[in-house]
């Protein structure tokens, strides 16, 4: 590490007005859409709905479940409860979302700053990492928590420079138990920074292995207590599923996808740029081109990525959600550079990129956002509390463009309260359950709304001819098939149609027969 004493030669992207305009072109794509465009999110919007109003709602009680405890996926669903009730479910998600790139672009240049005494010019590469997959995917508490893990690291470093290293683990104590809270990767990834960071500030010391192993060992048992708080997941509501290691086919696919959004070309040049940088310091003398704290991290982050299943503890795609951290990680690893006027071209190519970046995720989230719009006219017909089964019109999963409408049912739930069977369930990785026996084990939730093409389906996704002939009707008042083209509309004389959204998405009323009744005993006899 590197005092970041001042210059009277500032560059223009070490400074702190610089930085703030950063931070908040951040902000710029989510600004104008009123549902933040990310594929999950409006699953865990309608999940939001249940934990705000459960308790005194009149429909929802008879369609789910919602008990709080203490899990390390918590980030958001907290901040929900504190300001939902002031603000309004939709606004104040919309508010927190908004924030969590912009938290992202802080870390990383914080954690520059401290590393190297000033933000490389090349650090300015990675600022379009916080719009990565993960992001664009919806793992808003990962994405959240890992954004604070970045800010946290830069305050265990800075208070080690500054020599506050007795208030540290009084400091650290306390955070951990809150990173941990908000998603425990986060957690276990601070753990791995500050615990590589303290080796190697001990070498720098002229330590031995054998007492830089053991202090550094030392300096990270504050952060270890929230350790003790996994001990109930081996318990009766542990995640229990844990599998696909070492496949490396999306392996690949998570390594190209990085900055995944809308147009593959753009995209993925994008991406190799970016490896481009992160890997320049290979060139010559890669000991002296990175930063011996990011970069050992990085490779550490590399090898645990390789390791990682793609479903752990219940969570699916864990291995993809480090691929943007680790390459950012690399590219805040590699050093400044020497020649000002180079260091300043690298600069403004990197800010320009990252404007770049910015300006077309702008444009692409508002084209989902008028997408949204137009789907959601249908929630104009349905009654409060009722029942919908949903089908929603999906795109292969090896398609890159995604119309990002897999969870937009959901939002019947946070308008109108109803039942939906878009909701995901894993124990021990969130508080919601689902507990409407009617709607059966297959049409109850999630992936039972997702409709793909047969020939590239998952094997636990419906086919929407089978499910619209066997989902127990009685269980719904409503089938909502969303983003479906019209030849795919069906013929029914139960399904009347009560709304079309323009050749995309219809919205049928479902007729319910009353059950025969049962013969009594005959009188004449």
């Amino acid at each position: 590490m590197t005092d970041p004493s001042p210059s009277p030669r500032t560059a223009f992207w070490e400074t702190r007005s610089f930085a703030l305009a950063m931070i908040a072109l951040a902000a710029i794509p989510l600004l104008l859409p009123a549902i933040p465009p990310l594929t999950d999110l409006m699953g865990h919007m309608g999940r939001y709905r249940v934990q705000l109003d459960i308790g005194h709602s009149p429909y929802l009680p008879h369609y789910y479940r919602f008990d709080w405890g203490l899990i390390g996926n918590l980030g958001c669903d907290l901040l929900v409860e504190l300001l939902g009730p002031i603000l309004g479910l939709e606004l104040a998600v919309k508010l927190i979302v908004l924030s969590i790139p912009c938290i992202m672009v802080a870390g990383l240049l914080l954690v520059a700053r401290e590393i190297h005494g000033r933000v490389p010019a090349t650090a300015l590469f990675a600022l379009p990492l916080a719009f990565g997959y993960p992001f664009q995917f919806g793992f808003v508490n990962f994405a959240f928590a890992m954004g604070l893990m970045l800010i946290a690291f830069a305050f265990w470093l800075r208070m080690a420079r500054t020599g506050k290293l007795k208030a540290r683990p009084y400091v650290f104590f306390v955070v951990s138990f809150l990173l941990w809270v908000a998603h425990s990767f986060a957690w276990g990834t601070l753990g791995i920074l500050c615990f590589i960071a303290e080796v190697v500030r001990r070498r720098k010391e002229g330590k031995s292995w054998f007492e830089t192993g053991w202090r550094a060992v030392v300096a990270c048992l504050p952060l270890a207590p929230p350790a003790l708080l996994l001990m109930p997941w081996r318990g009766g509501d542990s995640p229990k599923g844990t599998f696909d290691w070492f496949n490396w086919y999306f392996k690949w696919i998570w390594l190209r996808s990085v900055l995944r959004e809308r147009v593959q070309i753009w995209d993925m040049a994008s991406a190799a740029l970016l490896y481009a940088v992160a890997l320049s310091g290979l060139v010559w003398k890669p000991w002296r081109r990175y930063e011996p704290i990011l970069g050992i991290s990085a490779a550490v982050l590399i090898a645990i990525f390789v390791c990682l299943p793609r479903v752990l503890l219940s969570s699916a795609y864990a291995d993809m959600r480090l691929v943007p951290y680790m390459l950012a990680i690399l590219i805040l690893a590699l050093r400044p550079i020497a020649d000002r006027r180079i260091a300043i071209g690298i600069a403004v190519a990197a800010t320009l990129f990252f404007v770049g970046r910015i300006s077309i995720t702008t444009l692409a989230f508002l084209k989902f956002e008028r997408n949204y719009t137009t789907q959601l006219k249908a929630l104009d017909h349905v009654p409060m509390g009722s029942r919908v089964m949903a089908l929603i019109n999906t795109p292969c999963r090896s398609a890159w463009y995604s119309s990002r409408m897999e969870h937009l049912s959901s939002m019947a739930t946070v308008r109108r309260q109803a039942f939906v069977n878009d909701q995901w369930v894993a124990p021990g990785a969130q508080l919601l359950r689902i507990d409407y026996r009617p709607a059966g084990r297959y049409y109850s939730h999630d992936p039972s709304q997702i409709v793909r093409r047969p020939d590239c389906r998952a094997r636990n996704e419906p086919i929407l001819e089978i499910a619209l002939e066997y989902f127990p009707r009685d269980a719904y008042d409503y089938v909502w098939m969303i983003d479906m083209p019209s030849n795919r509309w069906p013929i029914d004389p139960d399904l009347v149609p009560i709304w079309e959204g323009n050749r995309f998405g219809v919205l049928y009323r479902i007729i319910h027969h009353p059950a025969p009744k049962a013969m009594g005993p005959n009188p004449a006899r």
